[in-house]
C-alpha cells in the first residue's frame, strides 16, 4: 500500500501526514500575513515621514532663527514609558544642524550628584546662546519616577515640588524658551508596546527593570502626574498634554507646538500649523478630563 494510502504524503523529500501538512500551511500563511502587515507598517511609516519633512524644514528656519537672536531653548520630553518621547525626539532633531542643539537623556545620578542641587546636573546641560536642548526625561524624573519607585524621600520631593515652578520662572525671566510636552497613552497601547519591545530582538535593549513594573504601578503613576500637573503648571511655564496611542499624529503635532511657540522670519504660511484637538490638549485641561473621571469612576484613568 502506498504512502499516500495511509494518510502520509511525499513533499520535498519528506514524508508528512495530511494532518502536519494542514498546519505547516497554516504556519506559512501566518507568516505570509505577519510580513505584510509588517511591510504595511513600513510603508505607513514612510508616508507618514514623508509628511513631516515640510514641518521639519520650518524647524532648521526656527533653529536658525534662534541663532540669529542668541535665544537659549529647552525643550522636556515627559511621559509615562513607552509613550513616544524618544522617537518624537529622532523626528524633530533629524534633519537640524547639530551644532545648535544637544538631546540629553541622563542615566542614574552618581554618588558625587547625589550629595549636590538636585537640579545641577541638570544645568550643567543647559543651552548656550543659538542652541537647543532637548530633554529625554528632566529634573521631573522626581515628580515622576522617583516618587513611584521611593528614590526619593517625602521631604526631596516636597521640596522639588514646592521650587520648581519658581525655578522655572527664573529660567523664562533670563530669556530661556521653555517647553514641557507631557506624552500620554492608554495603558492598553503602553501594554501593546511593551509586547512588542519583549518580542523584538531590535527593540530589547527599551526593556528595563522600570518599564516591568510600569503597568503593575499604572494607578500610582496616574497619582503623581495628576499632582505634578496640579502643582506644575503654570501661567509661565504650562505643560502641554500630547496623545500619543497615534505615533504618526503624536509626532507632527509635537513638531507643531514646538513651531508655533517661537515667531520667526521666513515662515511658510502655506503650512498648516492648526493643532488637532483630538491630540494637543493644555494641562490645564487634562486636569479638568482626570478630576471629571475620577468623580465619574473613582479612579483616575488616563
Amino acid at each position: 500500500m502506498s504512502k499516500e494510502h495511509k494518510g502520509l504524503i511525499e513533499l520535498g523529500g519528506e514524508t508528512l501526514s495530511l494532518e502536519a501538512l494542514i498546519s505547516r500551511f497554516k504556519s506559512q500563511e501566518n507568516e505570509l500575513k505577519q510580513l505584510k502587515q509588517k511591510d504595511s507598517a513600513r510603508k505607513n511609516r514612510q508616508d507618514s515621514d514623508e509628511c513631516l519633512k515640510p514641518f521639519q524644514a520650518e524647524l532648521i528656519r526656527l533653529q536658525q532663527h534662534l541663532e540669529d537672536q542668541n535665544k537659549r531653548m529647552i525643550i522636556l520630553f515627559e511621559g509615562r514609558d513607552a509613550a513616544g518621547k524618544g522617537g518624537t525626539i529622532r523626528r524633530v532633531t533629524r534633519y537640524m544642524n547639530e551644532k545648535h542643539y544637544r538631546i540629553v537623556a541622563l542615566g542614574k545620578p552618581t554618588e558625587e550628584q547625589r550629595t549636590q542641587w538636585y537640579y545641577q546636573k541638570y544645568i550643567s546641560q543647559f543651552p548656550r546662546g543659538g542652541e537647543i536642548v532637548l530633554f529625554d526625561r528632566s529634573w521631573y524624573n522626581r515628580a515622576m519616577v522617583e516618587r513611584v519607585f521611593g528614590f526619593c524621600d517625602e521631604y526631596e520631593y516636597e521640596n522639588f515640588m514646592g521650587g520648581v515652578a519658581g525655578f522655572e520662572h527664573d529660567l523664562v525671566r533670563n530669556g530661556t524658551i521653555l517647553l514641557k510636552l507631557y506624552f500620554s497613552v492608554t495603558k492598553e497601547e503602553q501594554a501593546r508596546r511593551f509586547e512588542r519591545r519583549r518580542t523584538d530582538p531590535l527593540r530589547q535593549w527599551k526593556l528595563s527593570e522600570v518599564d516591568l513594573q510600569a503597568q503593575d504601578r499604572w494607578d500610582e503613576f496616574t497619582d503623581v502626574k495628576y499632582e505634578m500637573l496640579k502643582r506644575t503648571s503654570t501661567i509661565e511655564c504650562p505643560w502641554t498634554i500630547v496623545r500619543a496611542n497615534d505615533k504618526s499624529k503624536a509626532r507632527i503635532n509635537a513638531i507643531k507646538v514646538i513651531l508655533n511657540s517661537v515667531h520667526y522670519g521666513d515662515r511658510d504660511n502655506e503650512l498648516d500649523y492648526v493643532l488637532d484637538p483630538k491630540i494637543v490638549i493644555s494641562g490645564a485641561r487634562e486636569l479638568e478630563l482626570m478630576e471629571a473621571q475620577k468623580i465619574k469612576s473613582g479612579t483616575f484613568t488616563a
